[in-house]
């Protein structure tokens, strides 16, 4: 059975890592998909992964935009709009990290951090709503962190900017229930992507698995599986939730 037939979904930052299997596991289940990518040397991915969704049978595009940016957000979504006619489900998943010790971390990579993870959660969400209201319906699916939650020694960036996003979506969620727009977030682990290579290198990568009680990583796939969940009908009577996908790490 396809959970998203008919639907039309935005996935921002899908050209690799989570974005790209979030993306790709909702064209799977029936959904046209319009993702983004920022800089040029994502094209080439970004296309190929166009290429591979069309192939499943749905409509798929992906746009060079930045998420940061509210005008470039609006220009987005209105093409979307046109190009696709309609918009169902938005994931915001677009995000970066610049790890530092506090004391050495400089205003520019705070604001960098604050403007891809946070800002643009701001950004395409007061971009989204207007179609979503109108049609009363749609679901917001916003990418925290466990991070976001419990807090990390060096990342107080990515920490305060993934708590930021819980925030906004449970306050988005209690404006926009009433209109049939659901808002949720996912906490996600450690998940392997390009990101996070680094944890498993080096000799605290096991001593590092000990803290989960899974004892293992998360995948890419997991955190897809888990979005579907909360773009579909299966949780039609969620919102303002932050669901952990992180291996018990925050047990």
């Amino acid at each position: 059975m396809k959970l998203l037939a008919g639907k039309v979904s935005i996935v921002t930052g899908a050209a690799r890592g989570i974005g790209a299997a979030i993306a790709y596991k909702l064209a799977e289940h029936g959904s046209d998909i319009a993702f983004t990518y920022v800089s040029d040397s994502s094209a080439e991915k970004a296309n190929a992964l166009a290429q591979q969704i069309e192939a499943l049978g749905v409509k798929a595009r992906a746009y060079q935009t930045n998420a940061g940016d509210f005008a470039a957000c609006e220009v987005f979504v209105n093409e979307v709009l046109k190009d696709f006619g309609k918009l169902d489900v938005c994931v915001n998943n677009a995000g970066i990290s610049k790890d530092n010790l506090l004391l050495r971390l400089n205003a520019e990579q705070w604001d960098d951090v604050m403007d891809t993870n946070l800002k643009s959660v701001f950004n395409m969400t007061k971009q989204v709503i207007r179609p979503m209201m109108k049609a009363k319906s749609g679901s917001i699916i916003n990418m925290s962190s466990i991070v976001g939650v419990r807090g990390n020694a060096g990342q107080s960036s990515y920490a305060a900017s993934k708590a930021g996003i819980i925030g906004f979506t449970k306050s988005v969620a209690l404006e926009l229930g009433s209109r049939n727009i659901r808002c949720n977030a996912i906490a996600p682990g450690f998940v392997e992507t390009d990101m996070t290579h680094y944890l498993k290198e080096g000799e605290g990568a096991t001593e590092f698995l000990k803290k989960i009680p899974l004892g293992r990583f998360g995948k890419a796939e997991e955190i897809a599986d888990t979005t579907l969940f909360l773009a579909s009908d299966m949780a039609s009577y969620i919102t303002g939730q932050v669901l952990s996908v992180c291996g018990g790490l925050n047990i």
